[in-house]
């Protein structure tokens, strides 16, 4: 075995810790309205818990204006709740079958909250490619105690498990000062 067969399996984990850093910094809100910031919210609806996205449709009128369209007129009174707990800075109004949300302009201090809550994310996706290194340096080591892996190949091995790990904090780096920069326009 080779130490970049043990890269090779960790890489597709890295890619996945930076796939849902996207994700989760698109439902931080920016000065507009976007569909991510609203559509994983979790709506109790008999007795279980559901999307937000599964029970409506989310549409995007106006910059500053969410529209959801409920697939069932039942679902109206569930979904303003949890819109309401999910604390967007801005409250739902119910006008016949559809529910809008008319977000605000983006107060000097709800942009320092945005700016602490992009860097807990980034901080915990760094922390957890962290955790794929440990895993990576752990099994290079294994592979060397039972002699699959040389010495120099388990040297070779840790600086390249070093520059992925580098790569992907890079990644994430720049994901997380774009988010910021968009914050501060």
């Amino acid at each position: 075995m080779d130490y970049k067969e043990i890269l090779d399996k960790i890489k597709p984990e890295m890619d996945r810790v930076v796939d849902f850093l996207d994700r989760e910094l698109a439902k931080v809100r920016i000065s507009g309205a976007s569909i991510p910031l609203i559509e994983d919210i979790l709506v109790d609806c008999f007795g279980q818990k559901l999307s937000l996205k599964q029970l409506a449709a989310i549409s995007l009128p106006e910059p500053r204006l969410i529209v959801i369209q409920p697939w069932d007129s039942s679902y109206i009174e569930s979904i303003q709740r949890a819109i309401e707990k999910a604390s967007l800075g801005a409250s739902p109004i119910v006008d016949q079958k559809i529910i809008r949300i008319s977000l605000p302009p983006l107060s000097e201090e709800y942009r320092q909250n945005l700016v602490k809550i992009i860097s807990e994310k980034k901080e915990n996706a760094r922390q957890t490619i962290r955790h794929w290194r440990e895993e990576g340096w752990k099994e290079i080591q294994d592979k060397f105690k039972t002699g699959e892996l040389s010495e120099d190949n388990k040297y070779k091995g840790k600086d390249k498990l070093q520059e992925l790990v580098d790569d992907y904090n890079q990644k994430i780096e720049e994901k997380a000062d774009k988010k910021r920069k968009e914050i501060e326009i």
